[in-house]
């Protein structure tokens, strides 16, 4: 029930009628405009803006926007759930609901469960999304900057199917670049001092102790038959075996944060000869016979000039046809495909897939990446396909205020699973998440698991946890007293007398909305803030109760008042349960 989607669908269907009538031109488009909650709880439930996005095209019939905010107000206030249609300004609209809305928005709440707010738009239903996030090279254990994007990936993955998306979850493994033939080189070392040799791990290799059980394994696996070896003989069978104990390693480090994917994708497989023309060399092909690559020459770089820059004819993708800056190359100088041209081959085979939407996740480092890949799937797709690249900017890893050193077992960097084991997967995810992805994020390990109103985890679930003690503060007091809450939508929520207890109820009645702006968004930290708002209202509301006990959820005298502010409790815990499980962080009876 998302009442700001209704009546936007009321106001359009009231400009429809008067584009019927030639008043308005029938073909405005009602996507402009927005119902949202307005900035100021003074002025009502709902704020609308129509009349003034609409303002060039009313002046035919009307004198100014204000004249058909006017008539649409005319119009809502005629309806049984109006209680009143205001004009405010040169035409926004300010609109209260009769509180029966609310006591209604509250036993569907209470109906629905965790459900309220699933889908609740419509407008997601049938869209089909393919989210791609952490990718981390094959090369060693994550680090807490790969956990943000991978907390990050897993709320959208979420957030998006509770709107009604069909998603799809994946992970691209980087292993066909030179990275992972030094990881290669790196575990054959650590294979060498398994067998006994004293190793001395040179510059340019991996130097963490993480290898070390590798070597031990390829010792169980070869024994010494790759020892004196000329490097072409043990290259690929050492790679093969190192990247696939990495990804094991990758999917455990994923899993101590309840992430998984659907999809494992391998970027070598899009090499593969042995059944024809690679991938890549048929995606190349298509955009050639689309007119979008050329032999051509590209203009130097402003500035100084890359050591790496060739002056020279080279095969080039039309990005510049599709907002990018420049043109990009396809080819190394030796004829290899580049990078970019493997990502456009994985890209068009998603585009195969028949996804709508495409979600990269990418580290803030790939920002300059952006315009070539989004003007890549425009030509694939021929502009039908959207891509949305979400950048996450650096975690600094803190401690009391003081930066954290270096971890042993990684060689330079902390491991996200040494996070995690230290402060939990629920501090570790919303943490990450408490945050827009691309502002920079200071995770403090002492200060994420503190127990006070400062730690928005602790304060969000806290609030949950306090939400079932007055359930059973109440069983308490009233022994056998049903609190289903199917017994609870029956209370009588007109004996909820304080103002407060209605602004709650108003504040539950966003979620929905909140649910579909982040969604629309790819924004989950929306989310997040709008739980600790959920939380801080419950909390202050029940401070009130300390000194005023006649706004206690629990009255000893009154039993019918006491059900009608557990219905109330209970639609606050579906909600805060509700939102915290498309976080992926639970939702506690109790705290300890």
């Amino acid at each position: 029930m998302n009442i700001f989607a209704e009546f936007h669908a009321r106001i359009a269907a009231l400009l429809q009628k008067m584009g019927a009538e030639g008043r308005l031109p029938a073909s405005l488009d009602m996507a402009r405009f927005v119902v949202e909650p307005p900035r100021e709880a003074s002025l009502g439930d709902l704020a609308c803006n129509a009349a003034m996005v609409f303002a060039k095209e009313v002046k035919a019939s009307f004198s100014n926007p204000r004249q058909l905010a006017i008539e649409l107000a005319a119009a809502l206030s005629e309806m049984p759930d109006v209680d009143q249609a205001e004009v405010a300004g040169p035409g926004f609209l300010n609109i209260r609901l009769k509180i029966e809305v609310y006591a209604d928005i509250l036993r569907a709440i209470l109906r629905e469960g965790q459900n309220y707010g699933r889908g609740a738009s419509g407008r997601f239903k049938a869209t089909k999304v393919n989210v791609e996030y952490v990718s981390a090279n094959p090369t060693g254990p994550m680090h807490v900057g790969h956990g943000r994007g991978a907390v990050f990936g897993d709320a959208l993955a979420n957030l998006l199917e509770f709107a009604g998306s069909q998603v799809t979850r994946e992970y691209y493994i980087n292993d066909a670049g030179a990275q992972v033939d030094v990881l290669a080189r790196s575990a054959y070392l650590r294979y060498l001092e398994a067998l006994g040799e004293a190793v001395t791990v040179p510059e340019g290799l991996y130097p963490g102790d993480y290898l070390k059980p590798v070597g031990a394994a390829l010792v169980a696996k070869f024994g010494e038959s790759l020892r004196g070896k000329a490097e072409g003989e043990w290259l690929a069978p050492v790679r093969a075996f190192a990247i696939e104990a990495m990804m094991d390693m990758i999917r455990d480090d994923l899993a101590a944060l309840n992430i998984t994917h659907e999809v494992f994708f391998s970027e070598r497989s899009l090499h593969d000869t042995s059944n024809g023309p690679s991938d890549v060399a048929t995606a190349i092909e298509d955009l050639r016979q689309k007119g979008l690559i050329y032999e051509g020459r590209l203009p130097p770089p402003k500035g100084q000039l890359p050591e790496d820059w060739e002056d020279r004819e080279q095969t080039l993708f039309r990005s510049t046809r599709f907002g990018d800056d420049v043109d990009r190359p396809l080819r190394k100088s030796d004829g290899a495909f580049t990078y970019f041209a493997s990502d456009i081959a994985y890209h068009s085979k998603k585009i195969a897939a028949g996804y709508d939407v495409l979600v990269d996740v990418w580290g803030a480092d790939h920002g300059g990446y952006v315009k070539r890949m989004s003007a890549a799937v425009a030509a694939l797709s021929d502009g039908k396909v959207a891509l949305d690249v979400k950048l996450c900017q650096l975690v600094k890893l803190m401690r009391d205020g003081e930066p954290v050193k270096m971890s042993k077992r990684s060689g330079d960097f902390v491991t996200l699973r040494e996070v995690v084991d230290e402060v939990g997967v629920d501090a570790a995810r919303f943490m990450m998440i408490y945050r827009k992805n691309d502002a920079p994020l200071e995770f403090d390990l002492a200060k994420v698991i503190e127990q006070s109103k400062d730690n928005p985890v602790f304060y969000v679930q806290y609030a949950h946890a306090r939400a079932h003690s007055v359930l059973r503060q109440a069983l308490a007091v009233f022994p056998g007293l049903d609190v289903s809450p199917a017994r609870l939508a029956e209370a009588d929520l007109a004996l909820l007398d304080d103002e407060n207890e209605w602004a709650l109820i108003k504040l539950l009645a966003q979620y929905p909305r909140v649910v579909e702006s982040a969604a629309s968004a790819h924004e989950p930290h929306r989310l997040a803030f709008y739980l600790h708002d959920v939380a801080s209202f419950f909390h202050s509301h029940w401070n009130r109760g300390k000194d005023q006990p006649q706004l206690r959820f629990v009255n000893q005298d009154r039993r019918d008042l006491t059900c009608a502010r557990l219905a109330l409790v209970t639609g606050l815990m579906n909600v805060l349960a509700s939102g915290l499980s498309v976080l992926g962080v639970k939702a506690p009876e109790e705290m300890r």
